[in-house]
């Protein structure tokens, strides 16, 4: 039958669109911030009270991730419940792992090997995440979110070859105001924060348009 003979059908499908952009925009925004200040702190040489706040940053921002994702598809509770703090621990621990082995291969060859181990990493930490969420589902190894992990990934490829391998900014010409100037400067890791938060975006959008439906 057709949904126009059914507008609560049409009505439903709508909300689940608007909730799902909605969610994927909010939780592509929580990454993008919480990864772009990580990556931020550790490239380079940071002191271990640099390294430590970056950790927090990053686990943080996982966290309110697994928030977002836990308040869009079930009805969350308590957030501290041990399974959701364990998504969380596996989401922060995972950044880690992508760095540490793209700096221990180098180069090229270390941003590929890390892309693939990243987009492994994503994609069982994105089933773990739903079970922890949606503990009735018996179907999940069938929907493994393939795709949202390669998108992410290949957004994280797009920030750490940003600060490898370009060394570029572009800035505007001094604004007088006042007794102030202003130059304003975009630097490529920036812009690699900008593609990463789109990929993140498309990759979350992905997900809750599979994801938005009661667990069975």
């Amino acid at each position: 039958m057709s949904v126009i003979r059914q507008p609560g059908v049409l009505g439903r499908t709508t909300r689940r669109r608007v909730v799902g952009v909605t969610a994927a925009f909010s939780t592509a925004a929580v990454e993008a911030v919480a990864v772009g200040l990580w990556f931020a702190l550790v490239v380079g040489s940071p002191s271990a009270s640099t390294a430590l706040a970056a950790l927090g940053i990053l686990f943080c921002g996982s966290l309110l991730r697994a928030s977002v994702f836990g308040a869009t598809v079930s009805d969350v509770g308590d957030v501290l419940r041990p399974q959701r703090l364990g998504v969380a621990l596996l989401l922060t621990g995972s950044w880690i792992v992508w760095l540490l082995a793209a700096q221990e291969v180098g180069g090229v060859g270390g941003l590929a090997v890390a892309t693939v181990l990243h987009a492994s990493l994503l994609v069982g930490q994105f089933v773990l995440e739903r079970r922890a969420f949606c503990l009735q589902s018996s179907s999940l190894t069938t929907r493994a979110p393939i795709v949202p992990g390669l998108l992410l990934a290949v957004g994280a490829a797009a920030l750490l070859a940003s600060a490898w391998f370009t060394d570029w900014a572009v800035a505007t010409p001094p604004l007088s105001l006042e007794a102030t100037t202003i130059v304003l400067r975009v630097d490529a890791v920036q812009v690699g924060v900008v593609v990463f938060g789109l990929m993140a975006f498309l990759a979350h959008q992905r997900r809750f348009e599979r994801l938005l439906e009661p667990c069975p």
